[in-house]
C-alpha cells in the first residue's frame, strides 16, 4: 500500500553509477526475485535455470536448506519441512489453526503471541523460515546482479494486516536486506502490466496464489496507477484446493482424519498434483497410499474437480463484486482482467472469473512472474536508476481507522480507500470538568461502536490543563505511511504536550474480521445507526445532566427559588428517565426540554458572572 513517488529525494544516482536493486515476491507455495537488466524487467533465475524457488525450509540438525531439496523433505520428514509459511506470518497459535487442523507441525506451547514451530534444529517462527527464504533469493540476486544490493521491494497481499507487514519487514531485515517498500502484490502486477502495455482505464487485478486472494480494482491513466478499492481473502488460495481434493480423497479412500503427519502431507502432494494434471487433462488417475501399508485406486475427473472447487470460486466472485461496489463501477466497465498468481491457471477459475467480468483474461505474463516483474521496476526505480522516471502509485486503505469517542462509538478519521501515504488531524475535547488526561483507543474498521471493530492500539495523552468540560482542544493525527502503518499522535493544543504511539497490533487477525468487515458494515448498516443515534443522544444527554448538576452544586441556591428549582429539578428527572429508557427521540426532545427551562438560570448565571468580573472596576476599563 503506498503513495510512491519514484526517485526518492536523496536517492538519485550518479548518471555513471547504477544501483542494484531487486524486486521480490515471497508467495506461499513458490517465491521469485528480479530486476532490471539492460532496462528490461527479468526473472533471475538459480544455477539450473529455474525461476520458482519452492517456499519450503527443511531444518536439519547442521542447518537449513530451501527450495527443491527442502520441498522432497517434506514427506519424508514434515515435522522438520516448513511450507507456507507465509500463511502463518503474523499470525499466533489460534489464527493458526483456523487454516486448517491437519497443520503438520508441532507447535511450541508458550506465551508469546508469536508463534514457534519445534524443529530439530531448534524453535523457530514464521519470520524466520521467511527470512532463509530471503537468504536464499537475496544471495541469487547478488551473484546473477555481480554486487551488494542496494535495497529490495518486497510484495505482500494487499489485504495483509499490520501485523503481517511488520513481520514480513522483519523477516527481511533479518536476512539482512534493505527494504525500499512493501508492495501490494496487485499493485505491482499493474506495474508490470501498465508499462509493458501503456493501457488506460479502469482494470481488475484478480490475484489467487498458494494462500492468499486478493481482487483489486484500478485505474490507468497517463502513468497514473490508483487503487479505487481493494478486496479479498487472507486465507485462501491454492492450498485450500489442495485441501478439498485431500478431504475428497480421504473419503474415498476411508483415510481417517487422525492419520499421521507424513500421510497428511503425502495427500496434500497427491492432491496438488492432481489438480496441476486436471489443467490440461479430463480426467487423472489415482495411486494412493494408505497408512496401513495397502494402496487405493481411483479417478478425479475434471466434473467432480469442478464441483469441489466452485464453493472456494464463488468467494472470489462474491469479493470481486463487492470490490466493484466499493469503487463505484460496473464489471461492464472494466477494459481489462489481469490474472496473477499459480492458481489462475485453473481453467475453472478463468472460466468464472471471465463469466463475470464478461471478456476474456489477461494471461500475457506468466502469472507466477508477474508480481515480482512488477516489484522489480518500482525496485530499479526507488534505488534511483530512472530519475526522470513519472510513475505514481496511488494506493489505498482496505478499512477505516478511527478512534472511540464517549458511548463506545467510534469516530472515523480516515475512510476506508483513503489513498496513502495520508496524515488526516481531528481535534477532540474532554468530556468532564476538570480533567486532566485521555485515554485513545485506536480501532479499525466500518461499523459504528467499538466492539464490532478491531482493537489497534491504546495511549494516553497526560498533563491535560484541568478545564470545563469541552474547553480542551486535543487535536489526534493520523499518519499512515507507504508501507500502510500507522503512526498516531495526539497534543493537547494550549499547553503543547504531546503522547504518540506506532501502530504495531498484536498478531491475530481473524480470517472473517477482513474478508466480513465490509459485508458486516453493509448488513448492519441500518441497525449500527439506530444504535449510534440512541449512544449519541445518551452522551449528549448525559452531558446536559453533568453539566446541570455541576452548575446547581455550585450557585443553585443562590439565584433559584424553591418554586424555580423544582421546576429545573423536574425537568432534569424527566431527562433522566429517558436516558434510561433508552430512546432515542425522548432523550433529544427531553434535553431540548432542560435547555429551554433553564434559559433564565443560564441569563442570571451569565449576569452574575459578568458582575463579578467587572467588580471593582471603572467601565470605561473594558472599552
Amino acid at each position: 500500500m503506498a503513495l510512491l513517488q519514484i526517485a526518492e529525494p536523496g536517492h538519485a544516482a550518479a548518471p555513471h553509477e547504477h544501483r542494484l536493486a531487486a524486486g521480490i515476491d515471497l508467495g506461499t507455495t513458490n517465491s521469485l526475485v528480479a530486476a532490471v537488466r539492460s532496462g528490461q524487467a527479468e526473472i533471475l533465475p538459480d544455477d539450473q535455470g529455474r525461476a520458482l524457488l519452492p517456499s519450503v525450509v527443511h531444518y536439519t540438525a547442521d542447518g537449513a536448506e530451501v527450495g527443491y531439496d527442502a520441498r522432497e523433505q517434506a514427506t519424508d520428514d514434515p515435522l522438520n519441512t516448513i511450507a507456507s509459511a507465509k500463511r502463518l506470518i503474523g499470525r499466533p497459535v489460534a489464527d493458526i489453526k483456523s487454516l486448517g487442523e491437519g497443520l503438520p507441525y508441532e507447535f511450541v506451547r508458550q506465551d508469546s503471541s508469536v508463534p514457534r514451530i519445534h524443529t530439530v534444529s531448534g524453535d523457530v517462527s514464521p519470520i524466520e523460515v521467511s527470512a532463509e527464504i530471503f537468504k536464499v533469493l537475496a544471495r541469487r540476486a547478488k551473484d546473477t546482479l555481480g554486487g551488494e544490493l542496494s535495497g529490495v521491494v518486497i510484495t505482500v497481499p494487499a489485504y495483509f494486516d499490520d501485523a503481517q507487514r511488520q513481520a514480513t519487514k522483519d523477516a527481511a531485515r533479518l536476512a539482512g536486506l534493505h527494504v525500499f517498500r512493501l508492495l501490494n502484490e496487485p499493485t505491482a502486477a499493474a506495474v508490470a502490466y501498465g508499462l509493458d502495455r501503456g493501457a488506460d482505464g479502469v482494470h481488475a487485478i484478480f490475484d489467487l496464489g498458494g494462500g492468499t486472494f486478493d481482487i483489486s480494482i484500478l485505474r490507468l491513466n497517463k502513468g497514473v496507477f490508483e487503487v479505487m478499492s481493494t478486496g479479498g481473502d487472507s486465507a485462501l488460495g491454492g492450498d485450500d484446493f489442495d485441501q478439498v481434493i485431500a478431504e475428497w480423497i480421504m473419503d474415498q479412500a476411508g483415510i481417517a482424519d487422525d492419520a499421521n503427519h507424513k500421510a497428511l502431507r503425502q495427500l496434500m502432494l497427491d492432491a496438488r498434483n492432481a489438480k496441476e494434471a486436471l489443467s490440461d487433462a479430463e480426467s487423472v488417475a489415482l495411486d494412493i497410499a494408505l497408512p496401513g501399508g495397502d494402496r487405493w485406486q481411483g479417478s478425479l475427473d475434471r466434473e467432480t474437480f469442478n464441483s469441489l472447487v466452485d464453493p472456494l470460486i464463488r468467494k472470489t466472485i462474491s469479493a470481486c463484486r463487492r470490490a466493484l461496489r466499493d469503487a463505484g463501477v460496473d464489471a461492464e466497465e472494466v477494459k481489462e482482467v489481469v490474472m496473477v498468481g499459480g492458481s489462475t491457471r485453473m481453467p475453472r477459475v478463468r472460466e468464472k472469473v471471465s463469466d463475470f467480468f464478461r471478456r476474456p483474461v489477461l494471461v500475457d505474463i506468466d502469472p507466477d512472474q508477474v508480481v515480482a516483474l512488477g516489484a522489480a521496476i518500482q525496485a530499479d526505480v526507488l534505488a534511483g536508476n530512472k530519475p526522470d522516471e513519472e510513475i505514481l502509485l496511488l494506493d489505498v486503505t482496505p478499512l477505516s481507522l478511527g478512534l472511540e469517542t464517549m458511548g463506545g462509538l467510534v469516530e472515523k478519521v480516515i475512510p476506508r480507500n483513503t489513498t496513502i501515504p495520508v496524515a488526516r488531524a481531528q481535534e477532540f475535547t474532554t468530556f468532564k470538568d476538570g480533567q486532566t488526561a485521555m485515554a485513545v483507543h485506536v480501532v479499525q474498521g466500518e461499523r459504528e461502536m467499538v466492539d464490532h471493530c478491531r482493537s489497534l492500539a491504546r495511549f494516553e495523552l497526560r498533563g491535560i490543563p484541568p478545564m470545563v468540560a469541552g474547553a480542551a482542544r486535543i487535536r489526534v493525527t493520523f499518519s499512515v505511511d507507504a508501507d500502510g502503518l500507522l503512526n498516531m499522535e495526539a497534543e493537547e493544543l494550549s499547553q503543547g504536550v504531546k503522547a504518540s504511539v506506532t501502530v504495531k497490533p498484536s498478531y491475530g487477525l481473524s480470517d472473517e474480521e477482513i474478508t466480513g468487515m465490509l459485508q458486516a458494515s453493509f448488513e448492519y448498516a441500518e441497525e449500527d445507526l439506530e444504535e449510534r443515534k440512541l449512544v449519541e443522544a445518551r452522551v449528549e444527554g448525559l452531558r446536559v445532566v453533568e453539566a446541570l448538576q455541576s452548575a446547581l452544586a455550585k450557585d443553585g441556591e443562590e439565584l433559584l427559588n424553591t418554586r424555580e428549582r423544582e421546576q429545573i429539578d423536574a425537568a432534569l428527572q424527566q431527562l433522566m428517565q429517558a436516558i434510561d429508557a433508552q430512546d432515542a427521540a425522548a432523550i433529544d426532545r427531553q434535553a431540548k426540554h432542560v435547555e429551554k427551562v433553564c434559559e433564565f438560570y443560564v441569563e442570571r448565571r451569565m449576569n452574575t458572572g459578568i458582575q463579578e468580573a467587572m467588580a471593582g472596576h471603572n467601565i470605561n476599563e473594558f472599552e
